[in-house]
């Protein structure tokens, strides 16, 4: 991809090109933004003062590419320097800074076939991921920040390349053919800087998205931001010469040509003047302490742990075979899992024992609960529970739980959702 881009960019007299040589630059425009943070009121340019850059990140990992986003946040000064930056990435699930995971995406399936999950620094809806998806962000002042801008600019690049309409609704997607949704949005807002990002699909594996974002039994009760489900389609099904390397080509021209301010047609007097496409390489190098922020993304601890509290109840008819066969129940006989997770961790759980499944031999529940307290609301959990049970038998060699302590078992892996 990137050798067609230089190709393409380069052809065009219009437009200038930066590639490796400007990790100097972005460093000297980094250091810029501490001197603007230190004034506590900044007067911002005229229109005709502004310049844009198109970043393109050369990388398709979606920690990175989050660390990256979030590294010019922090450190860039964008008053007098527009910046929309372009990337995609291998498949992965992006969910809200205030979201749930379980709640949001099918977690075994992402485990199972290796599909990253993240949580980015902004609000809004969980997202599929792929290099069918062509991602943007635009990065302004926070005074100047205009997201009713960004996405009129979009819909011209999409008509004005290929003939594609699309309208804006009240949630401020891009839909196209009255129904069908082509890219969400969200945004941070921070005290100098404002960005707003989104996602386009070009030619994503709509059937790998379906499944990711699969929604399930869950018993999963919570106060976090829930997605809002919606038909989507590929750019690609309304014009099949489409790609996520020519529309990247198309928007970033369009960004170039758009004032900054106002959405007139500046044509290619105005490219010329811009700053152009530049390739940017995430890495400590160009990026001093990117790594960190990477890491801290990567991390458990941010990518489950930051989710809001959240409670969990589910019930499980018990099998005949496993009641006591000597009695006749009047009622069906079901087990009843109840937690309270914070911070990904198991709070508090209750475990409620049928008569049916006390008479045919299980007991003990109080002090395998006990053992649940504290951990992950993963298979660490699960793997607890199990120990737990083993440890009540009373020959030291027992090393398989019984038929009931499997269903109990079984039961608790479906509530946290392990595989």
């Amino acid at each position: 991809m990137a050798q067609a881009m230089v190709k393409r960019i380069v052809s065009s007299s219009a437009c200038t090109f930066a590639g490796l040589a400007q990790k100097t630059y972005i460093r000297n425009v980094a250091a810029s933004s501490k001197v603007a943070a230190s004034k506590k009121e900044r007067v911002l340019p005229t229109e005709g003062e502004i310049t844009k850059s198109v970043f393109m990140s050369q990388s398709t990992d979606i920690y990175t590419n989050l660390a990256l986003e979030d590294w010019l946040y922090k450190n860039m000064d964008f008053t007098n320097h527009h910046v929309m930056m372009v990337w995609r990435n291998e498949p992965c699930v992006v969910i809200g800074r205030h979201q749930n995971p379980w709640l949001e995406a099918n977690v075994p399936l992402l485990s199972e076939k290796e599909i990253a999950l993240a949580r980015r620094n902004s609000g809004g809806g969980t997202v599929y991921h792929d290099r069918g998806n062509l991602n943007i962000t635009f990065f302004t002042p926070r005074e100047r920040y205009d997201r009713n801008y960004n996405l009129k600019l979009i819909k011209r690049a999409l008509f004005r390349s290929f003939g594609i309409k699309s309208t804006i609704n009240e949630r401020q997607d891009l839909i196209v053919r009255d129904k069908y949704k082509v890219s969400g949005t969200a945004a941070k807002l921070g005290r100098l800087t404002g960005y707003h990002h989104c996602t386009l699909l070009v030619n994503a594996n709509k059937a790998d998205l379906s499944k990711a974002l699969a929604k399930r039994e869950h018993g999963i009760q919570t106060k976090a931001t829930a997605s809002t489900r919606s038909e989507v389609a590929n750019l690609k099904d309304l014009d099949n010469r489409i790609t996520v390397e020519n529309l990247q080509t198309a928007l970033g021209y369009e960004y170039l040509r758009t004032p900054a301010l106002h959405l007139d047609d500046g044509g290619q007097s105005l490219i010329a003047k811009q700053r152009g496409f530049q390739f940017v390489n995430p890495t400590d190098d160009w990026f001093p302490g990117l790594a960190e922020l990477k890491n801290d993304l990567v991390s458990w601890d941010w990518c489950f742990g930051r989710t809001p509290m959240f409670t969990v109840s589910r019930s499980f008819p018990v099998p005949i075979g496993l009641l006591a066969p000597s009695k006749v129940y009047s009622a069906t006989q079901e087990l009843v899992i109840n937690m309270t997770v914070e911070k990904g961790l198991i709070n508090d759980v209750t475990l409620s024992i049928p008569p049916g499944l006390i008479e045919s031999g299980f007991h003990g529940e109080a002090s395998v609960i006990t053992h649940l307290k504290g951990k992950r609301f993963t298979s660490e959990a699960l793997n607890a529970l199990q120990d737990a049970m083993l440890t009540r038998h009373h020959v030291s060699d027992v090393k398989e739980l019984d038929d009931k302590e499997q269903f109990v078992a079984k039961c608790f892996d479906q509530v946290v959702n392990t595989m």
